[in-house]
């Protein structure tokens, strides 16, 4: 949250009105962020409630993956290279991914 505000990724995604979907720790984030709806101890979470945050899984879960499998590289653990540089590595592990 603290590097989406530094970023203004929040405020342009506002402006602009772009929908975003993010985990519970970008609550208070508002404008057009969606978030799981949280758990409160004195109550569990409605059925509606339920079938929001499975809808929510299901939409963010292949982007979790992408990640998921970018961090299985060693060269993403490894790498103190200049971001430019970096970008082009992405670039081509993405490439090599697809083609599996």
């Amino acid at each position: 949250m603290t590097a989406a505000r530094t970023h203004s990724i929040v405020t342009i995604c506002e402006r602009l009105k772009i929908p975003a979907l993010a985990d519970k720790t970008y609550q208070g984030a508002g404008g057009t962020f969606a978030l799981p709806v949280k758990k409160h101890r004195s109550r569990g979470l409605t059925i509606k409630e339920e079938s929001v945050n499975r809808a929510h899984a299901r939409l963010r879960s292949p982007v979790e993956r992408a990640f998921a499998r970018l961090k299985a590289w060693r060269i993403f653990r490894r790498a103190r290279v200049s971001p430019n540089t970096l970008t082009s590595i992405t670039k081509v592990v993405l490439t090599l991914e697809r083609q599996r």
